[in-house]
């Protein structure tokens, strides 16, 4: 296990005591989480003025900047990106580069099925309601098929002996009446 030395508690502490941080060689920050949670509540003491107040001062008072900034960050993509890294994080606890990960080792498609899903839509994250546990990616069509039977196998098996007793059209669509 790599040790990471913290430059504040000046400690050798595991790899996962600090927070993440792109553009560092080890890929985390120089402080551990506890000492960075204590900076930062040392600061907040000092000046109580909270920053989203100061961020929203800025922005009135300088409407055509944050105009332009807001314009060039939503024109490279950095909004859509950014609302991916937020969804994936606070939902499901997954960076991006983790649900690349899963996608790569899913071979580039649906965990069920193999479709790659489409450009629009990217591929569900399945996960288990009760637990949390993230189980796969899967495409828009076999994520509300399980969502239909409400995830439960018994069901599925069910769904699945039904079809095989009164046969499937090879194409998978609708055969009509007999």
């Amino acid at each position: 296990m790599e040790l990471l030395f913290c430059r504040l508690c000046r400690r050798w502490k595991s790899h996962d005591a600090f927070y993440r941080a792109i553009g560092t060689r080890s890929g985390r920050r120089t402080e551990c989480a506890a000492c960075n949670l204590a900076y930062k509540a040392a600061r907040y003491q000092a000046n109580p003025y909270p920053a989203r107040q100061r961020t929203q001062d800025w922005r009135r008072d300088n409407p055509e900047r944050f105009a332009a900034t807001r314009a060039r960050f939503i024109a490279t993509g950095g909004k859509a990106l950014a609302d991916r890294r937020s969804h994936l994080k606070r939902k499901f606890g997954l960076t991006v580069e983790e649900y690349d990960a899963m996608l790569e080792e899913q071979g580039g498609g649906c965990v069920l099925c193999g479709h790659p899903g489409y450009a629009e839509i990217a591929l569900h994250v399945d996960h288990d309601h009760a637990t949390g546990r993230v189980r796969g990616l899967l495409c828009v069509c076999c994520n509300n098929g399980l969502g239909q039977f409400k995830e439960n196998p018994e069901l599925l098996r069910a769904a699945a002996r039904y079809v095989e007793t009164h046969g499937a059209s090879p194409d998978g669509g609708a055969r009509g009446r007999r």
